[in-house]
This record gives structure tokens, sequence and C-alpha cells, in this order.
């Protein structure tokens, strides 16, 4: 609506099926719209304020409107969103942002516990794995906008983990190729840097990087070149009471060795966000589609690695200690490579774009104030 900022992109698909099934049934779309709310599973009151005799004719005659099955299987696949393979962190807290937003959502998941999570926030289930390219590509036929969080956590294997992630991409975009239904995907803040201890920014893709998580991004824009209208949402390292990202191992690792360490002077830094605020970034991300967006859900720009050990002995009770590169290796294993990046990285853009602006506690208060015997090593 012009004069009135811009139409979310995702309400783009919905208006269109609405009109489509109005001009089969001979009637306006305002009375396919307030019918389709009639026969929603959940109790839902629309609110009529009607200022003209024509609007309060819409409201009236829209009762005698009625639908047929497949009518309105169309409608809910017109309005359908899939977050990809939510899980208990991101995608829990997603999953809320999209249904409180009125957002029916498709979720895609590969166990029995998180089927029934989905089911009880009122979500729709899905079957799927990462190695599944057919379980992928049906899912994302059934949906409209597709959201991509998933990502198999076994840093152990993360260059094998980035290539799947890259086939998982092309496969999602090979069902979208054509249309202009968004595809939101997921990636890392360090793709933004211009170069070793430089802030990261959203206008910055690194297509030499030696971090494989670029394949995400290449991915995007292999799809993107195919008519897809791709967008990426940028991660940090997110937190919550329970799970820190790759703070997480570190606390572990921490637990194990009976010392919190860190490298050299400690001043390198990662980019962080508290989950809650990363899910809201992902629901604006939907509603202000913008094809070949990149988004940064950055709280915290930087928090120095020293400041971490610190707050992470602490809540252990076991001593800080500074380690040479060759101690840290020894000391991280396979977190090693990460522990010694220096990342810090700007939601600048983000911010004004999309009027984000974090909320959720900051990573030092969090570590401060957890109950170490829940934490999670991810």
């Amino acid at each position: 609506m012009k004069g009135f900022g811009a139409v979310e992109e995702s309400a783009h698909t919905t208006v269109r099926g609405i009109v489509a099934v109005a001009e089969e049934l001979g009637v306006s779309a305002a009375q396919v719209a307030l019918a389709w709310l009639r026969y929603r599973p959940v109790s839902v009151i629309p609110i009529i304020g009607a200022r003209k005799l024509t609007q309060i004719e819409d409201n009236i005659r829209s009762l005698d409107v009625e639908l047929s099955p497949e009518q309105l299987q169309r409608l809910d696949k017109a309005s359908a969103v899939s977050l990809g393979f939510p899980h208990d962190f991101i995608g829990s807290r997603m999953l809320s942002e999209l249904i409180d937003a009125g957002q029916r959502v498709l979720g895609m998941t590969r166990s029995d516990r998180s089927a029934r999570q989905l089911e009880h926030a009122g979500a729709e289930v899905h079957r799927g794995t990462l190695e599944g390219v057919e379980s992928i590509t049906s899912g994302a036929a059934q949906a409209e906008p597709v959201i991509h969080t998933a990502f198999d956590h076994d840093f152990s294997r993360f260059a094998e983990n980035c290539e799947k992630d890259r086939r998982v991409i092309n496969a999602i975009g090979a069902v979208l190729a054509g249309s202009d239904r968004p595809f939101i995907i997921t990636s890392g803040t360090g793709m933004g840097s211009p170069g070793p201890g430089h802030v990261a920014i959203e206008d910055v893709f690194d297509r030499d990087n030696p971090n494989p998580r670029r394949l995400s991004e290449v991915a995007g824009e292999e799809v993107a070149k195919r008519g897809v209208s791709v967008a990426v949402v940028r991660l940090p390292q997110i937190h919550d009471a329970k799970k820190q990202g790759l703070v997480s191992p570190a606390i572990k690792i921490a637990r194990a060795k009976g010392f919190a360490g860190y490298i050299g002077d400690g001043a390198n830094r990662w980019p962080v966000a508290h989950v809650t605020d990363v899910a809201r970034l992902y629901r604006l991300a939907l509603d202000k589609h913008q094809a070949s967006a990149r988004w940064h859900a950055v709280a915290e720009e930087g928090v120095p690695a020293r400041e971490v050990a610190e707050a992470i002995g602490l809540g252990l009770g076991v001593p800080v200690k500074s380690l040479s590169p060759d101690e840290a290796m020894k000391y991280f294993g396979w977190l090693g490579p990460f522990a010694q990046m220096d990342m810090p990285a700007s939601s600048a853009f983000t911010r004004e774009r999309l009027g984000w602006e974090p909320q959720g506690p900051g990573l030092i208060q969090e570590l401060r104030n957890m109950d170490y015997s829940s934490v999670e090593a991810q």
C-alpha cells in the first residue's frame, strides 16, 4: 500500500492465493479472506473496521462464502512458512515468533521429540534429514517462503558439513527456481570480513575466505542465478542460559582440563547475540524480505576471549590461564582453530534497514548468572 510503507514479500504470495480463489467464486478478495478465517483450526475473531458501505457489504456477504477443501489447501499453502530443520535452539524460538505473527508453519525435523514439540506449538510436521534430498525438496515444495537454519554441528567434520549445506541449499533452490518465493539461508558473520581482524559488514562477501562456511553463500548465489529470491542471515555465536555456540564446548574443555584457557593476551573477539534476538531477526528478514540481502544477527560486536575465559573460570571455580598457540592446540583440540580467530562483526546496516534492536542479555552477563551444571556442549 503506497504511502504506508512497503508490503512484506511473504504477504504478496498469500494475497495472490486469495485473489485467485475470489476470481473462481466470483466474489471479492475481502470476502474470501474473511471466510477463510472461519475455517481456521483455532479460534479467530476478526476485528472489522468498515468505513464504507461496500466494506460492510463485503463483511456480511463473507458469511455466505463456502470454500472447498481444495481451495482451503491452496490458501494454507500460500501462507505457509517452512523453517527448514528446526531444532531446540534457534528453531523453537523462531517457531514462536512466526506463529505469534500469524504465520502457518511447516516444520521439518528428523526426531519424534522435535515433532511433538512442533505439533504442541501449533506447527505442522514434515519428516526429513540433511542427508535426504528427496525429503528436503518435498518439504520445500509444500511451502511458499522457506527458512533454512539447519546445519550439522559436528565441528570435527566442519568442511564436510559445509559442503553438505551447499547441497541442501541447491536442492531447495531447484524446487523454488523461477518463482518469487522467499528463501532465507544461514551463514556466518565471518564471511563479511574484508580481512583478518577487520569488522565484518553486511555488504561484503569474501568468496575466497578459507573458512568453508562460505559455501553456503556460494550456493545462495548459485540458486539466485536460477531465479530464486535468496537472502542470507549471518550468525555470530548465539547464546542463552544453557547453550552459547562455541563457548559451550569451551566450558566443557575447561571443566575437563581444570582451568579456563585463552590464547596470548586474549584480545581476539567473537561477535554474539541472544537466541531470542536472533529468532526475531529471522522473522523480520522474512516480513521485509529483500532478494540478495545479507543480514547480521549481531548484538555485541566482539567479546574478547579473555573476558569469556574469566567468566567461565568464575562459573566453574577454576583458574584462568594464558596459552601459547602450541599449548592452545593441545588444550582446545578441534576447537583450536576457532579459539584463535579474531572476528568482530557489525549489524549497523541490519538494524537500520530492518528496525532490529537486540534486547536479550549479553554473553558475559549470562555466563556469570547461569547454572553451570546445566550447560550442554554443542
